[in-house]
């Protein structure tokens, strides 16, 4: 049992928000496999705070969604500490996350997002005014640094914690390094050392047993799972299995996992609508594909469906001509 202040988390596993991918369609999915712990898609401060439907939409969660953390980026104190409490009363999440691990240039390019790495005393009263204005813990995602010169994450994560958040999680590449190379364990284990609230250790988590690995090399009190999830829900049931000193599990036949696949796209276009959610299908699809064999001609057709029949109609095929 891992502890966020108050808020109990029944699991070592947790879903790491990413954008475009991390929809409630596909958190409730891995909920259902073994995740014990969810996070939005990261929203704009200002975008929230000046009232954005499309924003507003991306706090959606599920009725059963809980414990979860609704994540916000920015970088202007004033506007994260409201959007902080815009956050937690739309969404009804548990835990406020801040964002100060983007690595993308659209978001660190304005000063959010990893680039407020580079200012940790900016970063500190963000935290400190999202602290005044959430209502609920808070925690932080960084990264390891943003280049190779200016590592920076044991003093970054000690500074989260003397401004007020209740738990951090670690990515463990700089912002340099986008996600290409591995993931540095070692740091996220400097940084676990370093504090006295909980630290989810993030990267490179791709198989069951990196997340056994991940947990025994940083000490950390929970593994984050991101692109490992993709087209995958099952590494978190399969994971908790080698947690708990059992077996591991097989995965399940390709019928099931591409059936699984239909749901969620099917959730989504409850939330969605059609058009978007067939949009989004496309790469799910491909990912759910992934590593099967002679599944290239079919991965190239995922990317072109356009409404729901072009799925039901090559999902019918891939489940005829692919075991």
């Amino acid at each position: 049992m891992v502890k966020i202040v108050n808020i109990e988390i029944d699991g070592l596993l947790a879903l790491a928000p990413m954008a475009g991918v991390s929809d409630i369609a596909f958190r409730e999915v891995c909920l259902r496999a073994g995740a014990a712990y969810t996070c939005t898609e990261m929203v704009s401060a200002k975008a929230l705070v000046y009232g954005d439907i499309k924003t507003k939409s991306l706090l959606q969660i599920g009725e059963g969604e809980h414990p979860c953390a609704a994540q916000i980026f920015g970088s202007e104190p004033e506007f994260m500490g409201e959007a902080a409490g815009l956050a937690r009363e739309i969404s009804g999440a548990d835990v406020i996350d801040i964002n100060m691990g983007c690595p993308v240039g659209k978001v660190s390019g304005n000063g959010d997002g990893c680039a407020l790495m580079r200012e940790p005393e900016k970063a500190q009263r963000i935290i400190e005014a999202v602290v005044r204005g959430a209502g609920v813990p808070v925690t932080v995602k960084f990264r390891k640094g943003w280049d190779k010169s200016s590592v920076n994450a044991v003093e970054f994560g000690r500074m989260c914690e003397e401004a007020g958040a209740s738990a951090i999680t670690v990515h463990g590449r700089t912002r340099t390094q986008m996600y290409s190379g591995l993931a540095d364990w070692d740091i996220i284990r400097d940084v676990k050392k370093a504090v006295s609230i909980p630290v989810f250790a993030n990267g490179d988590i791709f198989e069951p047993e990196d997340a056994v690995r991940i947990l025994q090399h940083t000490n950390c009190d929970m593994a984050m799972i991101g692109r490992g999830a993709f087209g995958n829900p099952w590494i978190f049931g399969r994971a908790n299995a080698l947690l708990r000193g059992e077996k591991l599990p097989v995965l399940p036949p390709l019928s099931e996992r591409i059936d699984l696949a239909v749901k969620q796209f099917e959730e989504a276009r409850i939330y969605k609508g059609d058009k978007i959610a067939c949009l989004e299908a496309r790469k799910h699809l491909a990912w759910y594909l992934h590593g099967v064999p002679y599944s290239g001609y079919y991965r190239a057709q995922a990317v072109r469906v356009e409404t729901f029949d072009d799925i039901y109609d090559l999902v019918k095929i891939i489940k005829r001509e692919l075991r």
